[in-house]
């Protein structure tokens, strides 16, 4: 349904109906309403309930059980961020636990560790870290090394710190010199690129040289996938467990065994936020039914994305419905935008 199609009254009652049930966590009758907005909202009880009614029939809002209260349905919570929320600022207080618990010295691990912490403390709700994806991580160096016999060490060096090292057999001794001139060359040809466009193009960019009298060149084109693939890293930062399983969502047992197993389920979650992945400085947000993984239906999930030496990861956010949307949309931004400013100024 578009924006005009609802009326100013119905908007109004709408916004009131779904920001209270995310304060209460109790279905919203029409007196509560009144009485809570009376100074704002100048409709007696009896027009209120005649609004929720409609708003009821346009699939907005619902009955749970035979409560006489209603609560937003997946369509009233969407309705509502599309149209109707107005996002709050993130507290300084907030702000500056933030900016004081990072430390730029820290490895990336570890303030990304640190991250997820402080999220889920704030929020109370779960709230997951991705690494950067290593195959946007940038090429810096590469250095040969030989060592005993026709076995050969290599070094690549890419942002974010990370080193890797293989050992090759080569067809025969090479000259230290050699070994020398062949990394300049290397890394004046693969400078800036990032290790996905290595893999894809290594060969054009070195096919002038690939009959060169080692052999090295032809060997690395024969194993470009080899060298260049980084290791899979499923490693993820989780925060807030202790805290989400506290929403009033989860008091009765089968909820509560519910959402245990989403925390214990890294797979889906990678697989979730992988799936969520977008551009940096842009918050996406799936509620319920609109989650792809029936697990996932009884949660609303938020995602954004930063950046740490050029390579993207994900910071994620899963809890009910019953979500504060307006608050947890800027403290997800404000915390991507300070880690990727941290990570480009270290």
């Amino acid at each position: 349904m578009a924006t005009g199609d609802l009326t100013e009254r119905e908007k109004t009652v709408l916004r009131y109906v779904v920001r209270d049930f995310i304060e209460t966590a109790t279905p919203i009758g029409s007196r509560y309403i009144s009485r809570r907005h009376e100074q704002d909202l100048s409709l007696s009880s009896a027009s209120i309930r005649n609004v929720m009614s409609d708003l009821e029939y346009l699939g907005f809002i619902d009955h749970p059980h035979t409560s006489a209260g209603r609560i937003p349905t997946d369509s009233g919570y969407r309705f509502y961020l599309d149209s109707l929320m107005e996002l709050e600022k993130l507290s300084r207080k907030d702000q500056k636990s933030i900016r004081d618990n990072l430390d730029a010295s820290d490895d990336s691990d570890r303030v990304l560790k640190e991250v997820s912490r402080i999220l889920g403390k704030i929020s109370r709700q779960l709230c997951i870290i991705t690494p950067p994806s290593l195959n946007s991580g940038v090429f810096e160096k590469l250095e040969l090394v030989a060592l005993s016999g026709n076995r050969l060490m290599i070094i690549i060096s890419i942002t974010l710190g990370l080193v890797r090292t293989i050992m090759m057999e080569v067809s025969s001794e090479i000259s230290r010199e050699k070994l020398e001139d062949l990394s300049r060359f290397m890394n004046e040809r693969l400078s800036g690129l990032t290790l996905q466009e290595i893999r894809d193009t290594f060969p054009e960019r070195v096919r002038d040289v690939q009959d060169e009298e080692t052999g090295l060149i032809r060997l690395f084109i024969e194993s470009v996938d080899k060298l260049f693939t980084p290791p899979r890293t499923d490693k993820l930062h989780i925060g807030g467990a202790g805290d989400i399983v506290g929403q009033p969502e989860f008091v009765n047992a089968e909820d509560f065994r519910s959402v245990i197993e989403l925390i214990n389920n890294e797979e889906m979650i990678i697989h979730v936020l992988e799936k969520h992945g977008g551009r940096p400085d842009h918050v996406r947000v799936t509620i319920g039914q609109e989650n792809q993984d029936e697990k996932l239906r009884p949660y609303s999930v938020i995602t954004t994305t930063y950046t740490a030496g050029g390579a993207p990861g994900t910071i994620g956010m899963i809890g009910p419905r019953r979500m504060p949307y307006y608050r947890v949309i800027p403290l997800l931004d404000y915390v991507a935008r300070t880690i990727s400013a941290m990570f480009s100024n270290s």
